[in-house]
């Protein structure tokens, strides 16, 4: 399934040189086959995969959606009926919720199969996959190392060609970091664009459900299926939903493309620095017009994300306290010690810090100097982007600061873990759009990626030019392990 996109299964299914059963069966088979290699899935749902295609092979022709019969990973923080939902914590362990996310529930509309729920850092907490509660995923270029987090299970599923596309969720970076180890394309739509109706909450203005894929056409086809006005959240926008496979063809021409240079700077690894300089050229070359334009507050972001996101984690976190669902310590000679032991061993070291940081910048007397000003400056950084999107449609920058670290590197060090986050965190303190492309290996033979983010509702916009670039120079190397 490596080389295959959605368009083509769906072509060979439409053709009878394929089967819906054929296709999943293969991506099952996949998924067991490296999971002890790669540790990406917590759950592999065989038999009720099969199920599904049953219903789907049952169903008249006409009655079978843009994802007929394909094989989809969800991340284990994104509720699905009668699977689990642990968010890679030892406080929901094996919880399952009656019910399924919109996003879900608009993928089975469309005759998607889900294959089962990936691996990822501890309520979507982490910038490496290595703070799940059931051991860290590891990447299909180098198993040694990192594949990025906290989507990482989803980012290594579909990097080793287990599943064409699947779900991540993106706080900081979440979707975007890992599709940039990994090699492949990753897209954190605009703030609103997707329903978060069951995705468990991290910071509350900052999360979305992203989407993982092998190229932009794919992304495109799954936006197009999950996007859109839910009535059971009311942070979704009532904006028409474009036809993104049609909108991905229109010329670049005249293209505008803003490079705020103040990012290529102190921090960049050399390697990384020339990959994505090189993807600049790319886009003069196809007839883009690259202009200089300026963030000046995004030198704050990563002070700013970690003040606004660690305070809203504090208040979503609240409710894990062993009485509703999930884990509850056992022996406590009352209540207040049973909440106390009850998230003492639930919750990992990652989650706790940034429970105690929350906490702390939301208390009296320093909420003013912390969480205040974090908002005011939030503020500040909406501006900047309003600014430079009068200069162009998309602006470009790397997507992470080095290739894929080893395991451990950094654990021990927690503001170099963050510094991770540092081209990314700007799109989801601004709401904005932002999407990852490969753009070449280093030395080592690791993915290098850059990112493009848009204004409000611009996907279309982002997905031509990604669309663009990958037509120009397609990314055809292959990880370590596969399938």
């Amino acid at each position: 399934m490596r080389e295959t996109d959605i368009e083509s299964l769906g072509e060979q299914m439409t053709r009878g040189e394929t089967t819906a059963r054929a296709v999943v069966e293969s991506s099952l088979d996949a998924a067991e086959k490296l999971n002890h290699a790669l540790n990406a899935f917590l759950q592999i749902d065989r038999a009720g995969a099969l199920r599904r295609v049953e219903e789907l092979d049952a169903a008249a022709d006409d009655s079978r959606g843009a994802l007929a019969g394909i094989p989809i990973a969800i991340k284990d923080n994104i509720c699905v009926r009668g699977l689990q939902a642990s968010c890679g914590s030892r406080i929901l362990g094996a919880y399952q919720p009656p019910y399924n996310a919109t996003a879900v529930e608009r993928l089975n509309a469309a005759g998607a199969v889900i294959i089962g729920k990936t691996n990822c850092d501890e309520f979507a907490m982490g910038s490496s996959n290595e703070n799940s509660a059931f051991g860290p995923v590891r990447n299909p270029w180098d198993t040694e190392r990192v594949p990025g987090g906290s989507s990482g299970g989803s980012a290594a599923a579909v990097a080793a060609g287990i599943v064409p596309v699947a779900l991540g969720s993106d706080t900081g970076g979440s979707v975007r970091q890992p599709a940039s180890l990994c090699g492949i394309v990753g897209l954190k739509p605009t703030y609103g664009r997707i329903s978060r109706y069951g995705l468990v909450a991290f910071g509350s203005s900052l999360d979305q459900i992203g989407i993982f894929g092998r190229n932009a056409r794919d992304i495109g086809t799954v936006l197009g299926v999950i996007a859109g006005r839910d009535a059971h959240d009311a942070t979704t926008a009532n904006v028409p939903v474009p036809d993104y496979k049609s909108e991905i063809e229109r010329e670049l021409e005249g293209a505008r493309i803003g490079v705020p240079r103040e990012l290529f700077g102190e921090g960049l690894d050399a390697e990384v620095r020339a990959s994505v300089e090189s993807a600049i050229e790319a886009y003069r070359e196809l007839g883009a017009e690259i202009v200089d334009v300026e963030l000046p507050h995004a030198k704050y972001c990563i002070a700013v994300y970690y003040i606004i996101a660690t305070a809203e984690a504090s208040s979503n976190l609240a409710r894990f306290d062993g009485v509703r669902y999930g884990f509850r310590a056992e022996e406590s000679p009352e209540l207040r010690a049973m909440y106390r032991r009850t998230r003492d061993e639930g919750f990992g070291a990652e989650v706790k810090r940034r429970i105690m940081l929350g906490t702390y910048v939301l208390s009296s007397g320093y909420y003013e100097a912390y969480y205040r000003k974090a908002q005011q400056v939030r503020t500040l950084l909406k501006h900047d982007f309003e600014q430079a999107f009068m200069q162009c449609e998309a602006i470009l920058t790397p997507t992470t600061p080095t290739t894929a670290f080893h395991l451990g590197e950094k654990t021990n060090d927690p503001l170099s873990m963050y510094l991770n986050d540092i081209y990314t965190c700007t799109a989801n303190l601004a709401g904005i759009p932002g999407i990852s492309l490969p753009c070449g290996l280093s030395g080592g033979g690791l993915p290098i990626g850059f990112q493009l983010m848009g204004t409000y509702w611009s996907e279309p916009t982002l997905l031509r030019l990604a669309h663009a670039y990958e037509q120009a120079h397609p990314f055809t190397s292959h990880p370590r392990v596969s399938a």
